[in-house]
């Protein structure tokens, strides 16, 4: 083919500008999948969506057992009452009366116990989901940080790429339709079409030229690479 370099060289252009085409393509679609909702702003949210239910329950158990602790509390006062009232004389109404003060005690002792564990747990429970609120807060801050980043990020590229589009269609216009109709297939089959040469090698199979292959290239034809057939382009 006698095209001359020129053509060679707006080829080669054409390339550069798909590559940065590619590239900047690349970029939205790693974007696309960074935007939305965060995996871990997530998992933290539902940690503490648990750990708010949890303090809801317990704080249910200790005001239960609070309830249950004034309930034994005012039975045994009624029951240490009639005891020791002096008009019980019978002395297995007065042992039974003490054996159920007796048990009244031990239950107030047991229920003021378990009292005192949920205690601990309401105050340790009701720190974890100030730590776990402030976490969460501190990583929907960043989140919300890089999410407006990327949406700029993203604009910028969509600027970018409809620059990028504009030239391309300029080149292409520029150059003979079944040239560009050999560049598409090449870059279809290789990835690259246009290949530089660089000390006598191609930079696309990284294989030496023969001497009629770098004549060719030398005089400005539009010459394909023996080897792997994409254009062979001397800056």
């Amino acid at each position: 083919m006698g095209l001359k370099m020129g053509v060679v060289k707006q080829l080669y252009e054409l390339q550069e500008v798909d590559l940065e085409l590619e590239s900047s393509e690349r970029a939205v679609k790693q974007i696309v999948s960074q935007l939305g909702e965060s995996q871990e702003v997530v998992g933290v949210r539902d940690k503490l969506a648990l750990e708010r239910q949890r303090l809801e329950e317990l704080r249910r158990e200790q005001h239960s057992l609070e309830w249950e602790i004034e309930d034994v509390g005012a039975k045994l006062t009624a029951t240490e009452d009639r005891l020791y009232s002096g008009t019980i004389g019978n002395p297995k109404e007065l042992a039974s009366l003490q054996h159920e003060a007796d048990g009244l005690k031990l239950k107030r002792s047991q229920l003021e116990d378990k009292a005192l564990d949920v205690m601990e747990q309401v105050e340790l429970t009701t720190a974890s989901v100030a730590t776990i609120s402030s976490q969460l807060k501190t990583l929907e801050t960043e989140w919300q940080s890089q999410q407006q980043q990327l949406s700029s990020e993203m604009e910028r590229l969509k600027a970018v790429m409809l620059n990028l589009q504009h030239q391309r269609q300029l080149l292409s216009a520029e150059i003979d339709s079944e040239v560009v109709e050999l560049y598409h297939e090449l870059k279809k089959q290789k990835g690259t079409a246009v290949a530089r040469v660089e000390q006598g090698v191609c930079q696309g199979c990284r294989i030496s030229l023969s001497n009629a292959d770098l004549q060719r290239a030398r005089s400005g034809s539009l010459t394909q690479c023996s080897s792997c057939g994409r254009i062979l382009f001397l800056a």
